[in-house]
């Protein structure tokens, strides 16, 4: 009989590999790869709703692919996207909104937030960046534009656009490389 296997780039092979809890530690090794030099070490993640209300009843709900928190309250967003969506880096930034604003105490409160991170594992490439083929990754923070120096570090997006990553399993010579090319090969077959 022939091995089955779980394509993790459909939204139930990703939520079965990533977003259960016996297999917590799978995403932890994903996102410490990911995010170690900024980050450091993920030593523990608990699942959060991934459901969003907004705050009135007109206001439009979300549902994460993954949310969860680190023990230090950093939290982090991962999404799978397979079809393109040519507002998804918008459709991030809106998704980035809930957990700041979950944050939020009342009465009084000094505004210091935890750092947020919003992950896009994308089957497509953005249009405007087709013309670069060797960049995949892309890390995102706010910066002032005159000295390209970070503003604030506690907003995060990371990008990965897949169909970019095209090293053979002989070139994957690092962990975070072996990561991709498990996302990215079972859409090849």
């Amino acid at each position: 009989m022939p091995g089955k296997f779980i394509n993790p780039f459909t939204d139930f092979g990703f939520k079965k590999l990533f977003g259960e809890e016996a297999n917590k530690d799978i995403l932890m090794d994903f996102l410490n790869e990911l995010l170690r030099e900024e980050e450091g070490e993920i030593t523990s993640l608990s699942f959060l709703k991934n459901e969003r209300l907004g705050s009135l009843d007109a206001d439009r709900r979300v549902i994460f692919d993954l949310y969860c928190e680190s023990d230090r309250g950093e939290k982090f967003i991962v999404e799978i996207q397979k079809a393109k969506q040519d507002f998804f880096k918008e459709r991030s930034v809106f998704y980035a909104t809930f957990p700041i604003r979950d944050q939020a105490q009342k009465g009084t409160w000094n505004y210091k937030l935890k750092a947020v991170y919003t992950i896009g594992i994308l089957d497509f490439v953005f249009q405007e960046d087709k013309e670069d083929k060797d960049k995949f990754i892309y890390r995102i923070k706010l910066s002032d534009i005159e000295t390209n120096k970070i503003f604030y570090d506690k907003l995060t997006f990371v990008y990965l656009e897949m169909p970019k990553f095209n090293k053979t399993i002989d070139q994957c010579h690092t962990h975070f490389d072996k990561w991709l090319y498990l996302l990215r090969e079972p859409r090849r077959s």
